[in-house]
């Protein structure tokens, strides 16, 4: 056990020393990703303000329901407000930092391909242990040097905050829907390079992949906003957990009994992926044929 935990610190403090020294872009890189929250709320602003124009349609329903008011004369959208609709695009941006994996099912495939694997199977070194330090560390990087362009745009934005911060408890499980979106989203996309085992190009199911994610994972619009029988199909699938879920519970738009199955079934998904993942990779290694040096 000692010697399995000294590896895997010895992994993350190499990654992370890596990535501190050469990606100086991440401040400025992260910046960069909220600009577009720019034409997001002056898009929003206008659907918001066409409502109100609209007589008898200060609501529109969507999957959700609910009422509000705040932002657009107190028109609202599948129960969110403009300062709901743009808390919820900034929540949904920290979400997608968290569980975004770029490069890690592209780059299993590749190592698969390459043969680069190999060196999994000689040194008593476990692969998916060792990518998971590597991202970790990745993550750790990212957030060190992001912070303050994220801590900017907020305070920036803290006007479309108007129910200010959540309690405690909501806070609590916020974060613990960040940290298991992190994993979900790890573990999730490992899967998908793994099965560089099967096939040697996966480039074409990665972009399948991504195409859903952007629009079932809530990073596009709140699902809330989705009709029946779409809202339930999309309930039924992990993607939601990866943005859409956590801003929703800082929102406070998921509480009570809700919330903790929520917090439950991410949990399972998570657990689904393991072992999914682990499965594949041993099946994988047995029909993996290396040559070459």
């Amino acid at each position: 056990m000692y010697e399995t935990a000294r590896c895997w610190w010895t992994i993350l403090r190499i990654g992370l020393e890596e990535r501190l020294v050469y990606r100086g872009d991440f401040a400025l890189g992260t910046l960069m990703r909220f600009l577009p929250i720019v034409t997001q709320v002056f898009l929003w602003w206008a659907i918001f303000d066409t409502i109100q124009q609209v007589p008898g349609a200060r609501s529109v329903s969507g999957g959700g329901g609910g009422g509000g008011a705040g932002g657009a004369g107190g028109a609202t959208i599948a129960g969110y407000t403009l300062s709901n609709m743009i808390a919820y695009y900034l929540l949904s941006m920290v979400s997608r930092a968290f569980s975004s994996m770029p490069g890690l099912a592209s780059g299993g495939a590749l190592q698969i391909r390459n043969g680069e694997i190999k060196k999994f199977l000689v040194q008593p070194v476990d692969l998916m242990s060792f990518m998971l330090a590597n991202r970790v560390a990745h993550k750790l990087a990212y957030y060190s040097v992001a912070i303050l362009p994220f801590a900017l745009v907020f305070f920036f934005c803290r006007g479309y905050f108007v129910d200010g911060w959540p309690a405690p408890s909501v806070l609590a499980a916020y974060a613990a829907s960040l940290l298991m979106g992190f994993l979900l989203g790890f573990f999730l996309e490992l899967s998908i390079g793994l099965i560089g085992f099967w096939f040697l190009e996966v480039s074409s199911l990665l972009f399948l992949y991504m195409l859903l994610t952007f629009f079932l994972s809530g990073h596009m619009f709140p699902l809330d906003m989705l009709p029946q029988p779409w809202r339930y199909l999309v309930d039924l699938l992990p993607l939601k957990y990866l943005a859409y879920f956590p801003a929703a519970v800082f929102l406070e738009k998921v509480t009570g009994p809700d919330l903790v199955r929520g917090l439950w079934i991410e949990a399972a998904w998570i657990a689904f992926f393991v072992v999914f993942a682990r499965i594949m990779y041993d099946r994988g290694v047995r029909r993996y044929s290396g040559f070459g040096g």
